[in-house]
């Protein structure tokens, strides 16, 4: 890592159905006019020329992203190691399993999800150039955990289509500052 680069991680605006509800609600109406809102801002802070555009495979993500790869005029790369956690449990349990996950600790967590986590770091650290990412709530978590140093699965509360950043350079990686925090259910 010689030069220095940005990682924007974009959560996705808000989805038309909770987690608990649908395996892949695209956005609502009010999501698309955060996505909207979030490319807005992006534009005003990245060198478009020089951004690579990531989502996780997963509707609200990608939906999030059109707007930004729409103005300009670039495609998005689909990466499976940004979509959002991995639950071991049908849909109708999983609200009840993530609000558990949420209070917990990465140490009590199984193996599958530290191998989640650890290919998504290593996503972000083989990434050659400066680079914006639609994701998820715990996929932005886990990393801003990770390069923090926290032991806790959740450690702030990322609202819809907001942005935190990470700054690479020779040093390594670290947060340069979270997203906006949000004050409603995670969905």
């Amino acid at each position: 890592m010689s030069d220095s680069r940005l990682i924007y991680l974009v959560r996705h605006g808000e989805a038309a159905a909770s987690w608990g509800q649908s395996a892949d609600p695209g956005l609502s109406e009010l999501g698309h006019t955060q996505a909207k809102v979030a490319a807005d801002y992006l534009e005003t802070q990245i060198n478009a020329a020089d951004m690579s555009l990531i989502s996780s495979p997963l509707l609200r993500a990608r939906e999030t992203a059109m707007p930004l790869a729409e103005r300009l005029g670039k495609s998005v790369a689909i990466d499976e190691r940004f979509r959002e956690i991995p639950s071991p449990l049908p849909l109708a349990e999983r609200q009840d399993w993530l609000r558990g996950f949420m209070r917990q600790q990465w140490s009590e967590q199984p193996g599958g999800l530290h191998t989640w986590r650890d290919s998504m770091v290593q996503a972000v650290e083989a990434l050659s150039g400066s680079t914006v990412i639609f994701t998820h709530f715990l996929v932005i978590n886990a990393l801003v955990g990770w390069y923090n140093k926290r032991a806790e699965t959740l450690v702030f509360w990322p609202d819809n289509a907001s942005v935190t950043v990470l700054e690479c350079d020779a040093a390594g990686i670290r947060v340069k500052s979270l997203g906006d925090e949000m004050s409603t259910v995670v969905n």
